[in-house]
């Protein structure tokens, strides 16, 4: 099993910026790649950015944060960021770090944090 904490959400004005982490724990050797996805009120959960496990690390973005938002990790500390700049209102929403782990060889589970609130406002 892998367990996923979030911090570093909360107020932000338009324009400013916000910093997430989630720090995995458990079964972390397991874990083929972390990534943060958002839901706002009234629409479906979206993945945000992603990025896999390994030397070289490879990214990838939602077309709405490309340029905004990067996603960064420390592998030594299990621990995945999200660096959000230039906040914009349709930034606000729940957001949820998650991890890709293998069960077995080849057979992934899923594992969700208990998401951290992001509101930015004008």
């Amino acid at each position: 099993q892998v367990q996923l904490v979030e911090s570093g959400g909360g107020l932000a004005q338009v324009g400013g910026s916000l910093r997430l982490s989630c720090v995995a724990s458990g079964s972390t050797f397991s874990i083929r790649a972390m990534g943060w996805y958002r839901q706002a009120p009234g629409k479906q959960r979206e993945l945000v950015a992603s990025i896999t496990r390994g030397g070289s690390a490879s990214t990838n973005y939602t077309d709405s944060v490309k340029g905004r938002f990067t996603i960064s990790r420390d592998g030594a500390k299990n621990t995945v960021f999200l660096q959000m700049n230039t906040l914009k209102p349709e930034d606000t929403a729940v957001y949820y770090c998650t991890a890709d782990w293998e069960v077995v060889r080849g057979i992934l589970n899923h594992s969700w944090g208990q998401g951290t609130q992001v509101t930015v406002s004008s």
